[in-house]
């Protein structure tokens, strides 16, 4: 399952956090050596962005914690749909349109 995390860290002092901060990077080296995040970037200003494939909530429960641990922060959540999933479902989609309803070419 593919989630995109935004962090938002709390409204404080970069400089009070520097330390802490330099401690997120070598916590994800071993989730993206094992690709259980895919890609991960730095915020303009603060915060970051990641996307995390795991297979289950739990897995993902812990990872936002451990995250969360690192650096105190809000943490966003979407759910992603791999492309060709996603074309698979409007094709689907497509096929089962109820009659007399228009479908675009």
């Amino acid at each position: 399952m593919l989630f995109l995390i935004v962090s938002h860290p709390r409204p404080e002092r970069p400089s009070a956090w520097a330390k802490d901060r330099t401690k997120a990077w070598p916590w994800f080296e071993p989730l993206l050596a094992d690709g259980t995040c895919k890609c991960v970037y730095a915020r303009t200003g603060r915060g970051a962005v990641a996307i995390l494939d795991v297979d289950s909530h739990e897995r993902l429960h812990e990872l936002l914690n451990g995250w969360s641990e690192l650096i105190p922060c809000k943490l966003d959540v979407y759910p992603l749909i791999d492309i060709a999933q996603s074309k698979q479902f409007l094709d689907e989609q497509l096929r089962s349109a109820p009659p007399g309803r228009k479908k675009k070419p």
